[in-house]
């Protein structure tokens, strides 16, 4: 039964020092993004502003989530440059 005991205990501990380490990385990730975010903001981009300008047709709320899906999808890579009711 000892060994039985051993494993447990060894087992318990390991799944606490798992726990204590991911904790700290999802602590100290969220302290990095609110860093980044309160001082570090993202620019806006003039071409977005230009588009979200040209439209006069659209809701800018669906506008801006077109630009911003796109911008996801393709990893920023992608711009909306015109957008065309069909």
């Amino acid at each position: 039964m000892s060994d039985l005991g051993m494993a447990l205990q060894l087992m318990g501990i390991g799944m606490i020092t798992v726990f204590i380490i991911l904790s700290l990385v999802v602590l100290i990730g969220n302290l990095i993004v609110k860093f980044v975010n309160k001082y570090l903001p993202e620019e806006v981009s003039k071409k977005v502003q230009n588009v979200v300008n040209q439209t006069t047709d659209f809701n800018r709320k669906k506008v801006a989530a077109i630009v911003s899906a796109v911008k996801t999808v393709t990893e920023g890579k992608g711009h909306v440059t015109k957008i065309e009711k069909l």
